[in-house]
């Protein structure tokens, strides 16, 4: 069965930023599994300072969504993409050569990659319902606002710059159903 108090929780301000060796910005790890060292799927946000291409990670799949900032520009496979607080978040192959272009000085980004598996990522504005399935690693990040996860067990609140998360486990309520409260958060799955 699941319970309210299943979802660990992540604070933002608490991830050591490791900069980038070209000197455009910086990356806060927020949660990578199933270990940091050889991960099959990788939470963060970024610090993007200046212009510049993405490092390129084959065999990845790469969700992004800007948090903070003006927004920017990506050019993928020579199609143009611009993306700001307010669009749905962007997915691409991580071997794929990506120039991001910032719009108006730098933006902070959420990044989820995973290894194998499938996931998915969007933007909640309100409401968000849906069943949690088992094995899956569900998470919710809120930036700049508080959020709320509810679930028949009780609810659990996300300060700004949150993430929480959970794997389901095997035991949970096959109609287990969570809700995400939110003026702006995101909201992600990941399958074995």
């Amino acid at each position: 069965m699941t319970s309210a108090s299943a979802w660990q929780l992540l604070r933002l301000a608490d991830a050591v930023p490791a900069p980038w060796r070209n000197g455009g910005g910086s990356t806060r790890e927020l949660l990578a599994g199933p270990d940091a060292g050889n991960w099959r799927w990788r939470l963060s946000v970024a610090q993007v300072a200046q212009a510049g291409p993405f490092s390129r990670y084959p065999g990845v799949q790469r969700w992004f969504a800007v948090l903070a900032g003006a927004g920017v520009r990506l050019r993928i496979y020579g199609g143009a993409h611009t993306l700001d607080t307010g669009s749905a978040p962007i997915c691409f192959d991580g071997a794929a050569a990506v120039d991001c272009e910032l719009v108006a000085g730098p933006t902070l980004d959420f990044n989820l990659m995973t290894r194998g598996g499938t996931a998915r990522m969007e933007r909640v504005v309100k409401r968000r319902s849906g069943t949690l399935r088992c094995g899956h690693l569900v998470a919710a990040y809120t930036h700049s606002r508080s959020a709320r996860l509810l679930e028949v067990e009780g609810s659990t609140v996300l300060p700004p710059g949150t993430l929480a998360w959970r794997i389901v486990e095997a035991g949970a309520r096959a109609d287990s159903e969570v809700q995400l409260v939110a003026q702006d958060a995101l909201w992600m799955e990941i399958a074995p």
